[in-house]
């Protein structure tokens, strides 16, 4: 699909924009980088299912866990600004109550088959009901918002024995890929207090980086969960569109948006996917293929390095594009597999279709729903080209990015005919990865062009986070993997991509993954 005279004059009128805007950004002289101090208990540096067991063989208490997590949140908060409300109070006594269930000495087996992560301390992106803490998604209409009762997932998670800390920071109605917004500010990378942490669930990735949470409960519908966790070097996944439900969140999907919003976990470790993914899956686990033992020399690996030179896309990171070239030399050397290189020409527009699949009409018709309606909240209608006028004399409530998706929305509806060409190419592209996938196969992917950027220059590189975005109206698992870090001490990482319902191959890649290459690295180690 070629791009018309318009396009290609817009796309290099875009680059130009996003030159001039990075020069303007470069001449204000950066801060020296500066880490979070790194954890100094032992207890933060376990994964979930090792601290379940600990507690369960009464090795220690938990409200010495729940103690040692808090006192790490109040070291490094602020510094990054991720958790936005905690609620350690209740915490704590929910720690009680579990020293004192495993005081009255229940079986091991019984307490691991009820309450799979019994004592484990969570947090949650503050977008899902979590009752009693603020539910506004950076939205200053929404700020006085309580939520009165749990998101599905978070209920699952309490009744599995999680114990959520609080809740942390998204951008505006998570609608962007820098958390930041006019409720609660911006949340810094802990690897570099000057950088990103990515968005929508920033604040999740953030606060894992840090030790400050074994569990993060994320949402994804343009890479959501896996950009932050890239940008922050943890592990994400967005599972199989259908199995986690979305119900809690705000906002939620309307139409055929709901095909593409995922609700998933995020953790520092990849053996906690699996685990928390069925605790979140509930009764849909079973439409997936947890329990298959996975065979890794038997996987179809698939390498693709860019998208194929998108002129909306900055072009991939030197050090990104290295890190995957030393997973594939490692496949092929270790496992003995043949890793195929491929060219999906059709990645190229993955920004293009993405942005077409989520303004179409689902099968009955219904339209998407409007990002300014959402802006609104139920209340005036949000005129995006008057709000940025007043952006820009200070007196907007909402963010830039979320102004500027507004009016992109409206720039969207002007060309129906090429919208229609992109849903029908997105479609194509659906069946082309799943026939190349199929029931045996992994692709490996970028998590995004360029390592965790300096704040506010998402705004002059806006459309990169097609890069995750493409796969969610595909529709297909992609866990995203850290693979260490770069020359400047910022996290590496990687997509793996499968086939509907195949999430049990992206998940055991992401554990040999992190075996191979150190998985989470602390923040602040010398």
């Amino acid at each position: 699909m070629a791009l018309s005279r318009a396009e290609r004059c817009l796309a290099l009128l875009l680059r130009l924009l996003s030159r001039a805007c990075l020069a303007l950004l470069g001449l204000v002289a950066p801060a020296p980088p500066r880490a979070v101090p790194p954890p100094r208990r032992e207890l933060l540096l376990l994964p979930a299912r090792r601290l379940a067991a600990r507690l369960r063989a009464r090795q220690v208490t938990c409200m010495e866990v729940v103690e040692a997590y808090v006192e790490r949140i109040k070291e490094v908060n602020p510094l990054i600004n991720a958790v936005v409300k905690d609620r350690f109070e209740e915490a704590l006594q929910e720690a009680r109550q579990v020293d004192k269930l495993l005081s009255e000495g229940p079986g091991d087996d019984y307490l691991e088959e009820k309450f799979p992560l019994l004592g484990v301390p969570i947090t949650v992106k503050e977008a899902f009901s979590l009752h009693g803490m603020p539910n506004t998604s950076g939205l200053v209409n929404r700020r006085n918002v309580i939520a009165t009762s749990d998101a599905t997932v978070v209920s699952r998670l309490k009744q599995a024995g999680a114990i959520p800390l609080g809740v942390t920071n998204c951008s505006e109605l998570c609608m962007w890929y820098e958390s930041s917004n006019r409720v609660y500010g911006r949340t810094n990378n802990p690897y570099d207090l000057q950088r990103i942490v990515g968005g929508s669930s920033g604040g999740e990735g953030g606060v894992l980086a840090a030790a400050c949470s074994v569990i993060g409960v994320g949402s994804d519908i343009g890479g959501s969960i896996r950009m932050p966790a890239f940008f922050n070097g943890v592990f994400g996944h967005k599972p199989t569109t259908g199995v986690v439900p979305n119900d809690g969140q705000f906002p939620n999907a309307r139409g055929v948006r709901t095909s593409y919003l995922c609700t998933g976990p995020m953790c520092r470790y990849a053996e906690d996917l699996e685990p928390v993914l069925r605790v979140m899956a509930g009764p849909g686990v079973n439409k997936l293929k947890l329990n298959e033992k996975v065979s890794l020399e038997k996987i179809k690996f698939h390498c693709m390095d860019h998208d194929g030179g998108s002129v909306f896309v900055s072009p991939v990171d030197k050090e990104i594009l290295q890190a995957q070239k030393k997973v594939v030399e490692h496949l092929e050397s270790e496992l003995g597999v043949q890793v195929q290189r491929v060219a999906i020409h059709k990645m190229k527009y993955s920004f293009q279709i993405w942005s077409a699949m989520m303004s179409s009409k689902d099968s009955d018709g219904q339209e998407a729903q409007l990002f300014t309606d959402l802006l609104g909240d139920h209340g005036k209608p949000v005129w995006p080209l008057w709000e940025l006028m007043k952006w820009l004399v200070g007196m907007s409530s909402h963010t830039l990015p979320a102004i500027a998706l507004g009016l992109t929305e409206k720039l969207m509806k002007l060309n129906p005919g090429g919208n229609a060409k992109l849903v029908s190419m997105g479609k194509s592209l659906q069946e082309e990865m799943e026939a190349l996938l199929g029931p045996d196969g992994v692709l490996l992917y970028p998590s995004h062009p360029t390592i965790a950027p300096r704040h506010h220059s998402p705004i002059c590189m806006p459309f990169n986070f097609a890069y995750t975005a493409i796969f969610n109206v595909l529709g297909l698992p992609v866990t995203q993997c850290p693979l260490g870090l770069s020359s400047e001490g910022l996290p590496l990482g990687i997509q793996l991509v499968a086939a509907s319902y195949n999430d049990h191959l992206t998940l055991a890649v992401a554990q040999y993954l992190e075996k191979a290459f150190g998985g989470w690295v602390l923040p602040g180690k010398v």
